[in-house]
């Protein structure tokens, strides 16, 4: 059963239309990548999920008992935001509150499931430890725990690895492969297409052309377009 249903979605700024009519579904259990050029709007499609950026035209629904409260969302960080004078434990409890309402205190089981999740992404006895001071790696990891206490079935990611060097990047490629492999779905924005492709089950392509549909599928397309033609001719194709 999809967890994300979007249809015939216009999405923009200010008059200006960036997507033309997307539809596509994210079933449970899929690892999708959303990609494209700077400009196709992936970001702005994954505020329109979330809510955050209403369509010009179309909708999003939600499926398999999904709330959109209940997603997890790790956004591009702001200088601002990665400055935050806030402790780790304080961050990742942070992700209760959009189930809270007016409740102005966290409960004994949100506790629980804050510390479980810092110690499943390795940052449990970095706790009491102001958020500021961290390694920019550290920060993700933090955010993912975080992240993990506002769902247990989907994440929404935007360039997770964004500025950290090639062993961090790596580093968080495995724990994002290890959260879908133990049934979260991943719907996932990045730059880096050739590191995304081995984890992703799903491509979402976005750009002149637009692209929905298996890893195998996309690979196949690439390998059959003509600019990989040409690359291949001189030796230039990976």
């Amino acid at each position: 059963m999809p967890q994300i249903v979007c249809e015939h979605l216009c999405l923009g700024y200010e008059g200006e239309t960036i997507v033309k009519d997307l539809s596509f579904s994210v079933e449970a259990g899929m690892y999708l990548c959303i990609v494209g050029e700077n400009g196709a709007g992936k970001s702005t499609l994954m505020k329109a999920i979330l809510g955050l950026r209403p369509p010009l035209s179309g909708h999003v629904a939600f499926g398999d008992g999904l709330k959109k409260k209940e997603i997890g969302y790790l956004s591009q960080q702001t200088d601002v935001q990665k400055d935050f004078p806030a402790s780790v434990r304080e961050i990742v409890l942070s992700g209760f509150q959009g189930r809270m309402g007016f409740r102005p205190f966290y409960r004994q089981a949100e506790k629980e499931r804050a510390a479980q999740n810092m110690e499943r992404m390795g940052v449990a006895e970095l706790s009491g430890r102001c958020y500021r001071e961290l390694s920019g790696g550290q920060q993700q990891r933090v955010l993912l725990a975080r992240s993990l206490c506002a769902t247990e079935k989907l994440l929404l990611l935007d360039e997770p690895v964004s500025g950290l060097d090639p062993v961090v990047t790596a580093d968080m490629y495995r724990i994002i492969g290890e959260l879908h492999r133990s049934g979260v779905t991943i719907v996932m924005i990045t730059h880096d297409v050739a590191e995304a492709l081995p984890c992703a089950t799903h491509i979402l392509h976005l750009g002149h052309c637009v692209f929905f549909g298996t890893r195998d599928e996309y690979l196949r397309e690439r390998k059959d377009a003509p600019e990989e033609k040409e690359a291949r001719s001189h030796g230039s194709f990976n």
